[in-house]
């Protein structure tokens, strides 16, 4: 299939273009960073500079596609005005999906956040209504990046009722890369017994790639949102030894799939998109949490 992948030049769409490319497909690299004047590398994708929030040039770049992965955004509310975070959040996705169905575009893979639920940057904290959280769970988000995540997910639903056009919304969890596990997940390990507002959940970025692969491939109708989580947590404990201790009872466990699951759920995608995913932190990391030598890892 012809795919644009937006972001590309993120963690998540760098290795969304990989993976799709390897996967056979022809990719659209589009990202808000300078395109250099080179030759042309036969095994790296096409390239196109656009800024998104403008209607045009969201057109411009869809135009031809047959699928589109929608994975620009600014990835949190901390770094950036708010009005600026929502903003470009969403008029983002809104273009881009006006500019899927207008253009014939035959599926929309719209990467959402883990934030929609709304425990990450509340201003009024407050905990899931149980564990391990899934796509069920109650939404109450205050934030700007995760409101704009949460509209995003309604423009999908919106333009399923007007056109049909089939949607997939990925919620990744915290995603990470062999450039950052030691330095994210680390601390976790060490110190597990922290209040965690994911409950210890992550995903490796090669394992979201492959799931968006899936999506991209899907025959899915309509609009399902899954919850992109890596099968363990990130502390090396048992679950419900980690919500007990830190949270006593006030958050309900629900059914465990192992003993060390993640406090997010991705049971769903296993079941509808045939995900697998396959790597884990201890292919980076020992449990001290500290690297493991380049010659351990598998």
């Amino acid at each position: 299939m012809r795919v644009v992948v937006t972001g590309a030049h993120g963690k998540v769409g760098r290795a969304a273009v990989r993976a799709l490319m390897g996967a056979g497909h022809e990719v659209t690299a589009v990202d808000v960073t300078r395109p250099v004047w080179e030759r042309p590398d036969p095994a790296e994708p096409g390239y196109r500079q656009a800024d998104l929030t403008d209607a045009g040039q969201a057109f411009a770049v869809v135009r031809g596609a047959e699928a589109v992965v929608h994975a620009a955004a600014i990835p949190d509310p901390t770094h950036n005005p708010p009005h600026v975070v929502f903003q470009n959040n969403l008029m983002a996705t809104f273009n881009m999906i006006e500019a899927a169905v207008a253009l014939g575009v035959t599926r929309f893979v719209n990467i959402s956040s883990e934030t929609v639920p709304g425990f990450f940057f509340a201003d009024r904290p407050f905990l899931p209504s149980y564990a391990p959280i899934d796509e069920d769970h109650p939404v109450a988000p205050q934030d700007p990046y995760a409101l704009s995540k949460h509209f995003g997910e309604q423009l999908m639903d919106a333009a399923v009722r007007r056109t049909g056009i089939p949607c997939v919304s990925l919620r990744p969890s915290w995603v990470q890369h062999e450039g950052n596990y030691a330095r994210n997940l680390g601390p976790q390990l060490r110190d597990p017994y922290q209040p965690s507002a994911g409950l210890w959940s992550y995903i490796d970025v090669y394992d979201l790639a492959d799931a968006i692969v899936l999506a991209v491939e899907s025959g899915l109708p309509g609009h399902e949102v899954f919850c992109i989580a890596s099968p363990d947590n990130a502390a090396n404990r048992g679950l419900a030894d980690l919500i007990t201790t830190v949270y006593g009872e006030a958050i309900p466990i629900r059914p465990l799939s192992r003993p060390d699951a993640s406090g997010i759920s991705c049971e769903k995608a296993v079941r509808l998109l045939g995900w697998r995913p396959s790597r884990s932190w201890r292919d980076y990391l020992g449990e001290d949490g500290r690297p493991l030598p380049e010659k351990a890892r598998p």
